[in-house]
């Protein structure tokens, strides 16, 4: 079997869209949180999400200790946090406004969705880590015109429904 060459492999997934969340969490009672594009609905019953942190993730190793984690979902109008929180570094939630969830976990205001999650399990996957979170509570809003923030070939943008 040949090797598959790596930036091929980079632009042909980038050919996949995916939703943008930002998992938060606590790190030593300090919120802290991290871009995701590789959330997952994982099982109804019982109900549980996972997520990849990549292995040199700033943000991931300080949250797990906690135990929980919350799944923010990303609304068409929020691209600024997706950028903001895939920075590396201290201080992303400065002039970031959250209130906190039934855990602690960090909600961001205007998030579109929230997913409140203990976690389950940890297992090493290649060059990440998959998190396995079981759910404790959940949110969204109900405005039906509100879209989500989608990540695709590199880029922002919006779901648009067809007619």
């Amino acid at each position: 079997m040949p090797d598959i060459d790596q930036a091929r492999f980079r632009k042909v997934l980038g050919h996949f869209p995916t939703g943008v969340t930002v998992v938060t969490g606590l790190d030593g009672g300090e919120p802290s949180g991290l871009t995701i594009g590789s959330f997952t609905s994982v099982s109804l019953d019982p109900p549980l999400v996972g997520f990849l942190a990549a292995k040199d993730s700033d943000s991931w190793p300080g949250i797990e200790p906690s135990g929980a984690f919350c799944v923010n979902v990303l609304g068409a109008e929020q691209g600024e946090l997706c950028w903001h929180f895939a920075k590396t570094g201290l201080g992303k939630f400065e002039g970031v406004p959250w209130h906190p969830s039934p855990l602690g976990s960090p909600i961001l205001d205007g998030a579109i969705a929230w997913i409140d999650c203990r976690i389950e399990a940890v297992h090493e996957m290649g060059d990440h880590w998959f998190v396995l979170g079981r759910v404790v509570a959940l949110d969204h809003v109900e405005d039906f015109e509100v879209h989500p923030l989608l990540f695709f070939r590199g880029s922002l943008g919006r779901f648009l429904a067809h007619s």
